[in-house]
């Protein structure tokens, strides 16, 4: 779209929830956006905007025109910046803490409009910072709310209400994690079939009756009604039913993604100049991946949030090294809880001259690199479609959240995962390592993949569902 003066140009702000995969999405729509003739306003909170600037330089943040990074204070007390910030304290600061600045940053992007920056005209918000609908309620412009995460997922956390009142949440003891009780089918929920409550977001499993991440996300998903539109990093094909059962209850709803596969469309460099991670990228590991054989290398990565235990980190270290295949792990400085990162040396022995180890990495590369055979993931949404996108199998270990509704669909409902029990086992990862890469499973697995790659793609075609949801999201909605 061509705008002929600065003053009809529409101007989008962008805000996502202050978490790596969460910034990357929505840094990911807002190229898409620029692309489509927006200015562009990306707010991160000053925690994240200074982890920005140290992993990837001023540079990254300057130098493309209407694309602008202004960042809030998140009202929480000083961290480490090597460190992922607590969940639950977010959640707490972004309820309370964010509408204040956030609505001061709108008023001074609104008085800068006579110089460089066309007037605020709509905001894209993630669905868990509920805080800017009442930002954009106050100065009736449209706003839409992108929940990062799948559909399913999305659907999962809206019965919370429902779960709640009828008795299935919260557990009456912590007995109930473990005597069988979680395997209870939930058979009435729109979209989802023989859906057990755990596979549900891991919320519901909470003793608590006023947990506070439970108590957030029912907020947040209760207020997606008093939106412009919904939208969902998701592609019609993978996720029809629950879709379906979401189009009736929100007056918009707009799928888009994966949203890799939507920039690869339209190829602007100038855009790519523009990165989002919160840690250094390592690019030596893609090197040392071009020495190894097509599909021969295992890819580990627990993502941003995900801690593990020494004694976690020992068992799926030895589970890797026995299995016999190259693999590439990233473990991030903050990923292990206590204070030893220390791998036992028979793990070093084994593993020297067929392992990489590092703290981060270009996920998306990596996982397009010919020599990645699978992908042992936590089964974090971004992780997932990116590894669809890509055609690449997993082997999903699940943590927290969303993640036990992405492991279900992935290995049940897609045929491309398989689950690794939270009671972690080096024998276990090492047979699961095998089959993935050398079973007739895991053959089955990648053919799958494959298969799930080539709707991906055709989703964001020219024609596709992706590509027209973008063009409608932006004529219906945010020029509306």
């Amino acid at each position: 779209m061509i705008f002929n003066n600065l003053a009809d140009k529409p101007h989008a702000v962008c805000i996502p929830s202050p978490a790596q995969s969460h910034i990357k999405s929505m840094l990911k729509l807002s190229k898409l956006l620029h692309y489509k003739g927006f200015h562009i306003t990306f707010v991160n909170t000053e925690f994240n905007h200074k982890r920005l600037l140290k992993s990837r330089g001023p540079d990254a943040m300057n130098g493309v025109p209407d694309f602008g990074f202004e960042s809030i204070p998140d009202g929480l007390p000083p961290s480490n910046e090597n460190e992922t910030q607590d969940v639950a304290a977010l959640c707490e600061a972004a309820k309370k803490k964010l509408l204040a600045p956030f609505n001061d940053l709108l008023d001074k992007l609104n008085d800068s409009a006579s110089s460089n920056v066309p007037p605020v005209t709509c905001i894209v918000s993630d669905g868990f910072m509920p805080v800017a609908i009442d930002a954009a309620e106050r100065r009736q412009i449209p706003i839409a709310l992108f929940f990062t995460i799948s559909a399913s997922s999305f659907m999962g956390f809206k019965q919370f209400q429902a779960l709640r009142e009828k008795g299935l949440t919260p557990l009456k003891d912590e007995s109930f994690l473990s005597n069988g009780y979680l395997d209870k089918v939930v058979d009435w929920i729109p979209g989802m079939r023989d859906i057990r409550l755990r596979d549900l977001p891991s919320f519901v499993r909470t003793t608590d009756p006023n947990d506070l991440l439970f108590k957030y996300c029912l907020e947040c998903t209760g207020r997606a009604s008093k939106c412009s539109a919904v939208i969902f990093h998701t592609f019609d094909v993978l996720e029809q039913e629950v879709l379906n059962a979401l189009y009736s209850m929100f007056p918009r709803v707009y799928t888009i993604g994966p949203l890799q596969l939507l920039l690869n469309q339209i190829q602007e460099v100038y855009l790519s100049s523009i990165g989002c991670n919160l840690w250094k990228e390592e690019v030596e590991c893609l090197q040392w991946l071009d020495s190894n054989k097509p599909k021969s290398v295992i890819y580990v990565n627990f993502g941003s949030i995900t801690t593990v235990t020494k004694e976690q980190l020992v068992e799926f270290g030895m589970g890797l090294a026995k299995s016999g295949h190259p693999f590439l792990w990233i473990i991030r400085p903050d990923m292990v809880t206590g204070d030893s990162k220390i791998l036992p040396p028979e793990f070093t022995e084994e593993t020297m001259e067929r392992s990489f180890i590092c703290s981060w990495c270009p996920q998306e590369e990596v996982l397009n690199h010919p020599s990645i055979g699978g992908f042992l993931t936590h089964s974090g949404w971004g992780s997932t479609i990116e590894s669809i996108s890509s055609g690449v199998p997993m082997l999903c270990w699940p943590f927290f959240a969303d993640q036990q509704t992405n492991c279900r669909y992935t290995c049940s409902e897609w045929g491309i995962g398989m689950e690794i029990d939270n009671n972690v086992k080096r024998d276990k990862v090492e047979k699961l390592v095998r089959e993935l890469m050398e079973g007739e499973k895991g053959k089955s697995m990648k053919k799958k993949a494959m298969e799930w790659k080539k709707l991906a793609e055709e989703a964001n075609g020219p024609s596709g569902s992706s590509s027209m949801n973008l063009d409608k999201l932006v004529k219906e909605v945010l020029l509306s």
